[in-house]
């Protein structure tokens, strides 16, 4: 792209071309940040583009617009969940990475204030997924994710898995409507075992940790959810009813009285220099904290004088977040290795002279694929820049073209491929290289994968008893396990008389899994449990999911006056058009349903065996309809959720005109009072059990 002239010296139509296209170039960046939880771009680089966009809109005011990236906040909410309108707007907070631009913030507080000292509090900036959370009467109503600024996803059944949020909060003087605002995050440790776990699975790792506690907010089944371990820090209010605290350091002491996770570690300011002191004190030991902070949050901490700063259209006058650059370090890339995965997909990966960087040592780091080497020029024997993308996965920035070695040549990846012996292609329009044929190693993924407790679970059935089956020719492919006789598995050194006959049972006993498991189990790219789940719920047959059409999948959107748009929707929950591409693809491979059919005659479930759905229950029947469930129940909630789905009725979170009945427990809040408001029937826990008891 062209260099552009100065602000002073641009022309308006250059500036309204360049502002239009900053538009669109941010907003793709909110989108794969806010909805993919995928961004492409590094903070900084974000942070440019969006600071060009708007000094170019303050001068040329005449092309200003009030959708304008620079006057919203987020990204859209998510189709999947219903949706919740904030009391009062969630706004960001202004950013910088300079030191000076925190001595001019202090400068304009100043002067609004008319020289008044002001005190601020310096809080690590949690590296998450920003929350709103309103408890009313001490208890908790609704969780909502911050959206667009204005209204978020409802996601309050996913975050009453977390366990560090209290369902009620305890202790004096709670207020009658408490909003809570926060961000929820996934342990630096977490993070660490789930991405081994994808990886295992032969899945697309997560990025760092907010991407990955994103993606877990986004799971439509609170189950997994629960399964993630994901965290909390609450650090401001919305609407505060029933009382109200004079500072900010009195209102986060409120909120840890009553339960609720606040930082351990702040500093108090009295001025700019405490304040700048107290930044380089938190990133010298924010690598200490379970979480990943990116940088320092600096707010006034005088309720008073916070009220007379006010607001801009987007963020508080009275609080900014001072980010910290990515740590980078130089060592030497020692070679490039290839990477071999379960699917066949071939990863470069760079090999690194150990080097200390963002609180760990890094040895090695992945080079994505072949455009990416080639677009950086990477080649072995270099002295390279590497750091930690999102302060957790090692990345190889650029090469330092002035220690290059002189004898150093291009990379070239097809010829690293012939010389590994390993036959391999790159489809067209994919940027992977894939086997043509499997590896002995790859066999045995596959099988691995297969057999374990998230697909087909087939006891006695582990790593290194795979691999003697393998190594023995006795089993190629899944289907191959299901004809394995006792003598076969007493020849090998592995089995006595009991642990054959195990094994020989435990195979047997997995034909009648789940039909989610087998569809999880035959390893089809970007096909991970969840949306397993979701093509087994919407097709009930694993013969409708393999001849399923595009059609099936995705369908353009249709305009007001009929005409289908160039924009798509899914027909199905959580698949989108990547997922969509790798089901046909997987399907039309001739190998693959040749391995269908194999599996089909050895008598697996492809649905048959399936618990039917749950029938629509009539409506005189006495678990029929929508039911809201509210207040302190004797049982878990899901379980009673599942106890009304088995029996034909539906639940949801939120009262309203097409609510049948309301279970009340102890405790019921504001719900309750909607459902008498509407007329709505409620039951206490003895009508409802005896009601089930009636049903059965």
């Amino acid at each position: 792209m062209a260099k552009m002239p100065p602000l002073s010296e641009m022309f308006p139509l250059e500036a309204a071309a360049r502002i239009a296209s900053l538009r669109r170039e941010i907003e793709e960046h909110n989108r794969r940040y806010y909805q993919e939880a995928a961004p492409t771009i590094s903070d900084q680089e974000y942070d440019r583009l969006y600071r060009e966009l708007a000094d170019l809109e303050t001068a040329f005011p005449e092309f200003a617009a009030p959708d304008s990236p620079t006057r919203r906040v987020g990204g859209a909410p998510l189709e999947a969940f219903a949706q919740i309108r904030h009391p009062s707007p969630m706004l960001s907070l202004d950013n910088t990475y300079s030191e000076e631009e925190v001595a001019a913030f202090f400068q304009r507080m100043e002067k609004l204030m008319h020289g008044e000292t002001i005190e601020t509090v310096i809080e690590p900036k949690v590296d998450g997924v920003a929350i709103a959370l309103l408890y009313e009467d001490g208890l908790l109503r609704y969780a909502a994710t911050r959206g667009d600024g204005t209204t978020g996803d409802d996601v309050t059944q996913n975050v009453r898995t977390i366990s560090c949020i209290p369902e009620r909060l305890h202790g004096e003087h709670v207020p009658q409507k408490l909003e809570v605002r926060g961000e929820i995050y996934l342990p630096k440790v977490r993070f660490a075992a789930l991405n081994e776990e994808r990886a295992a699975a032969d899945e697309a790792p997560f990025a760092n940790p907010r991407n990955a506690a994103a993606g877990s907010l986004k799971q439509l089944d609170p189950a997994i959810v629960a399964q993630r371990g994901l965290g909390a820090i609450f650090y401001g209010l919305g609407i505060v009813e029933g009382t109200d605290w004079p500072t900010h350091r009195e209102a986060l002491a409120a909120l840890r009285g009553f339960g609720l996770p606040v930082h351990e570690k702040t500093w108090n300011a009295a001025s700019l220099e405490e304040a700048l002191q107290a930044i380089r004190t938190l990133e010298a030991i924010r690598h200490d904290f379970e979480y990943e902070t990116d940088g320092a949050v600096l707010k006034v901490n005088a309720a008073r004088q916070r009220e007379a700063l006010g607001f801009t259209t987007k963020s508080p006058r009275w609080a900014m977040a001072f980010k910290y650059k990515a740590e980078q370090a130089e060592t030497k890339l020692l070679g490039i290795t290839i990477q071999v995965g379960r699917t066949g997909a071939l990863t470069p990966v760079a090999e690194l002279e150990p080097v200390f960087v963002s609180g760990s040592t890094v040895s090695r780091a992945t080079l994505h694929n072949e455009e990416e080497i080639a677009r950086k020029d990477i080649r072995e024997g270099d002295t390279v820049i590497v750091e930690k993308a999102g302060e957790v996965i090692p990345a190889v920035i650029a090469p330092i073209l002035g220690k290059r070695p002189a004898e150093s040549v291009p990379f070239n990846f097809k010829q690293r491929l012939n010389e590994l012996g390993l036959d391999a292609e790159r489809p067209e329009g994919e940027a992977i290289w894939r086997l043509r044929t499997e590896t002995q190693t790859q066999r045995i993924r596959r099988l691995v994968h297969f057999t374990g407790k998230p697909c087909l679970d087939i006891d006695n059935l582990g790593p290194a008893v795979t691999e003697a089956l393998v190594n023995a020719n006795l089993v190629r492919q899944a289907a191959d396990l299901y004809g394995l006789k006792k003598e076969q598995l007493l020849a090998l050194d592995h089995f006595a008389e009991k642990s054959a006959d195990n094994l020989i049972a435990a195979i047997a006993a997995s034909k009648r899994r789940e039909l989610w498991r087998l569809i999880h189990a035959l390893g089809i790219p970007n096909i991970g449990a969840q949306t397993a789940r979701d093509l087994a719920s919407h097709f009930h047959d694993l013969n409708k999911v393999a001849t399923a059409q595009y059609t099936d999948y995705i369908r353009p959107k249709i305009g007001k006056k009929g005409q289908a748009l160039k924009a798509t929707e899914s027909l199905i929950s959580g698949i989108g058009e990547t997922i969509a591409q790798s089901l046909l693809t997987y399907f039309s491979d001739p190998a693959h349903t040749d391995h269908l059919e194999k599996l089909r005659a050895a008598g697996l479930n492809f649905g048959e065996h399936d618990e039917p759905p749950a029938p629509v229950a009539s409506e005189d029947d006495p678990l029929a309809g929508t039911w809201v469930l509210t207040g302190t129940l004797s049982r878990p909630r899901e379980e009673i959720a599942e106890i009304i789905r088995a029996h034909g009725g539906k639940v949801s979170d939120s009262v309203s005109k097409k609510t049948t009945r309301v279970l009340a427990g102890e405790f019921a809040g504001s719900k309750l009072e909607k459902a008498q408001k509407l007329g709505v029937e409620v039951l206490d826990e003895v009508a409802f059990w005896e009601r089930v008891k009636g049903e059965d």
